[in-house]
């Protein structure tokens, strides 16, 4: 394991030397660009305020994907067991749901939900807020459907022997269907997650101080795009790939995919 990690460790490291060395051989070209990696050289103070600047928006964008995604789980949860009961109505609701919020674009919800609502309602949400919502409730639509899939997945039989040994329903869900269901689907689970940390950096237009926000700002007083916005992406490859190694060992320790289907 620790040599997967430490392979995994490079790549980050291989990326950035190649925008070095790009940078080097086109230095003084007739491109008319002169690379400026000293803004971010953690070897000189200005380069330190700057990166020191950068780094600080890893907290707000993993917070805020972190809640959200924890909340469309939740919702997406109680939206997947309304679509498969038994119950018309309730069904209707959970297609109305998913198909509505499923079509919305992320970026348009959240301009319409700090712009438009507040013209409607009275109601302003702060830009914490209004993104943590917008990314919930995007993000619920698609995970109903995982969730949907891996409670259709689990045999009747199963829930009608936790019954017959004298389970109520709602024990019989607990305790029996969803551990499978989470074990079943905790790889596409892992993936919205990403997805949630990616789609965050929309947040950035109506002023959240995450990575993307950080990085279009100190664009703007260091007119260096190249050099900031290479960072930005070696911030999000950093993030991600811990993510998705952080995922990938829930999914050795929980045996996904080996649920019963006996």
């Amino acid at each position: 394991m620790i040599r997967r990690i430490s392979r995994a460790s490079r790549v980050p490291g291989l990326i950035a030397l190649a925008f070095v060395l790009s940078g080097c051989s086109n230095a003084g070209t007739g491109q008319g660009y002169s690379f400026a990696w000293y803004i971010l050289s953690p070897w000189e103070e200005r380069g330190q305020s700057n990166l020191a600047f950068l780094i600080q928006g890893f907290w707000a964008t993993v917070s805020i994907s972190t809640l959200a995604t924890l909340i469309s789980m939740t919702v997406g949860l109680l939206v997947a067991l309304m679509g498969i009961s038994g119950r018309r109505w309730l069904f209707v609701i959970s297609r109305i749901y998913v198909e509505g919020f499923r079509s919305i674009p992320l970026l348009v919800m959240i301009l319409w939900v700090y712009y438009g609502l507040p013209i409607l309602t009275g109601v302003q949400f702060g830009v914490f807020l209004t993104g943590l919502i917008c990314l919930a409730v995007s993000d619920s639509a698609f995970t109903s459907e995982i969730f949907r899939s891996g409670l259709q997945s689990i045999k009747k039989g199963q829930g009608d022997a936790a019954r017959s040994l004298g389970l109520s329903s709602l024990q019989t869900m607990r305790l029996v269907i969803l551990p499978q269901v989470i074990r079943a689907v905790l790889p596409a689970l892992g993936n919205q997650y990403v997805y949630v940390l990616k789609m965050s950096s929309l947040v950035s237009v109506i002023g959240f101080q995450e990575l993307t926000r950080r990085a279009n700002e100190l664009t703007l007083t260091e007119f260096r795009p190249l050099e900031i916005y290479t960072f930005l992406v070696l911030e999000y490859l950093v993030l991600i790939l811990l993510v998705s190694w952080g995922v990938r060992v829930m999914e050795r320790r929980m045996g996904s995919g080996m649920h019963g289907r006996d």
